[in-house]
């Protein structure tokens, strides 16, 4: 195969990945914290074979498949009056306890386990500031949580939640539709972390824009088949055409 089939081919393999995270966006359309993934492609330039003693040749790209990046933008915040609901309003993330250790999250949907922890929806504990989980005894009935992360009952302070922000939000390495891991990042304390009790932060995804992203994907990779085939073709009428005047 020529340098034509391999450039299609590299492209073809950078439309399939670009369809396959607009439908991971899709999916988790409703995960609260959700946060969209969006492809970043480049070009590869490749100085053709032979091409300083061939007249006319030159430089080729291919589709580089670089990285992908996270939209960071907030998702819409949406009352739900459950008071172990919580939604960050501005920039930072939940801590909880993995059995992988520490992993952060936007997912303030929270629940008391049997044994009185406060969990989130995978039954990973939540963190309170000194890295600890957090325990609701069986006497707080009345639980209020605070905008600065202090959480409250009839019978006093229960806890804090440990809230952080990184430096670059981009290098955190995802791990499922929720947790991300801090990826060697030092977290650091969020003072006034802007906390919305009775509420959730919803996903980012708008579906009607991924739905028209998918088309436009489905159809650039319709066109990248369909000019594959035509290189297909044209090799096989050049090798026929080499046989026959041999």
């Amino acid at each position: 195969m020529d340098s034509p089939g391999y450039i299609i081919l590299s492209r073809m393999n950078a439309q399939l990945r670009s369809q396959n995270l607009v439908a991971h966006n899709l999916a988790n359309a409703d995960t609260p914290g959700y946060r969209a993934t969006r492809p970043v492609f480049a070009e590869h330039p490749a100085l053709q074979r032979d091409s300083r003693r061939i007249p006319g040749g030159r430089e080729v790209d291919y589709t580089w498949d670089r990285a992908s990046w996270r939209d960071e933008t907030a998702g819409p915040v949406s009352r739900t009056g459950n008071p172990l609901d919580v939604a960050i309003s501005g920039d930072g993330y939940f801590a909880v306890e993995t059995p992988r250790g520490e992993r952060f999250t936007r997912a303030g949907r929270f629940t008391i386990s049997p044994d009185g922890r406060l969990v989130d929806q995978g039954g990973n504990p939540v963190l309170n500031e000194a890295g600890n989980p957090i325990a609701i005894s069986p006497g707080d009935a009345r639980i209020e949580i605070m905008g600065d992360g202090a959480i409250r009952s009839e019978n006093g302070e229960v806890a804090r939640l440990r809230v952080v922000r990184f430096a670059n939000n981009q290098i955190l390495r995802s791990e499922g539709d929720r947790l991300f891991d801090a990826a060697g990042q030092q977290p650091e304390a969020v003072a006034r972390p802007g906390l919305v009790q009775g509420a959730v932060e919803g996903s980012n995804v708008q579906s009607i824009v991924e739905l028209t992203r998918m088309m436009a994907e489905v159809r650039e990779f319709q066109f990248a088949t369909q000019f594959a085939e035509r290189e297909g073709e044209r090799i096989q009428t050049a090798v026929e055409r080499i046989l026959r005047k041999r």
